[in-house]
């Protein structure tokens, strides 16, 4: 199944009309032609079946014929994760959370960050390119950079993990896991949270963890995280 995205449609619309770019993709690129149908999705759990009316290269018009949501995952996986050095590696993490299922993402800039200043738009077509990739319905929501000071500062849900490098007493992330909890987990740039940071999420209710025995790029242990909370709520 080949996905497209929507973001204005809801179960109540009839209609719409792709826009141009992506008009003349469905129309000059995969060569559909009226009746043909395309499966679309609002990024909020609805997978849409419509068909082609106007097979138009500038304004591609189809309606609805049907339509099913997707129930939403019991648990709510938040991590904030340091912008990586290379900023190919962080496209990466986004890209494969996205695919995995992941449902929010911030981007945290610590004290040893080297990248300080992230670009959201493309990152938001990263995660929309992944969603459509993998045939996801649900859109992760991207929240705009911040640093840590500021992310301690606001209200995080569930229960609240920070996995660092320092040799202290932590417990494997798999090991405190429960089925069906929200959860916010910090993840650190390439030269680990400082020992500040670390104690202030501490101060903050954040439980310190360990991903494993071996020492991972952020970007790796963003992921290893991701599967790590998905996989063990898969039923």
């Amino acid at each position: 199944m080949q996905l497209f995205y929507n973001p204005d449609i809801d179960e109540a619309t009839a209609s719409f009309s792709f826009d141009k770019e992506e008009s003349k993709h469905i129309i000059k690129v995969l060569r559909k032609k009226d009746g043909d149908i395309l499966f679309v999705t609002n990024g909020k759990g609805y997978l849409f079946k419509c068909e082609i009316i106007l097979a138009s290269d500038n304004k591609c018009t189809v309606q609805i014929n049907s339509f099913e949501k997707k129930e939403t995952a019991k648990f709510h996986l938040h991590l904030a994760v340091a912008p990586t050095k290379m900023n190919d590696r962080y496209e990466w993490f986004l890209e494969k959370a996205t695919e995995i299922g992941i449902q929010e993402i911030t981007p945290i800039i610590c004290d040893r960050s080297e990248r300080k200043v992230i670009n959201k738009e493309r990152f938001d077509k990263i995660i929309l390119s992944a969603l459509k990739q993998s045939n996801e319905l649900y859109l992760p929501k991207l929240n705009k950079a911040v640093t840590f000071k500021e992310f301690m500062n606001q209200k995080n849900n569930g229960t609240l993990f920070i996995a660092h490098c320092e040799e202290t007493d932590k417990k494997t992330l798999k090991s405190v896991l429960k089925s069906n909890e929200d959860i916010t987990l910090l993840i650190g740039p390439e030269g680990d949270f400082s020992v500040k940071e670390i104690a202030l999420a501490l101060e903050n209710n954040f439980i310190p963890v360990s991903l494993g025995n071996t020492r991972l790029r952020t970007e790796t242990a963003a992921v290893v995280a991701c599967h790590s909370v998905v996989f063990f709520n898969e039923e």
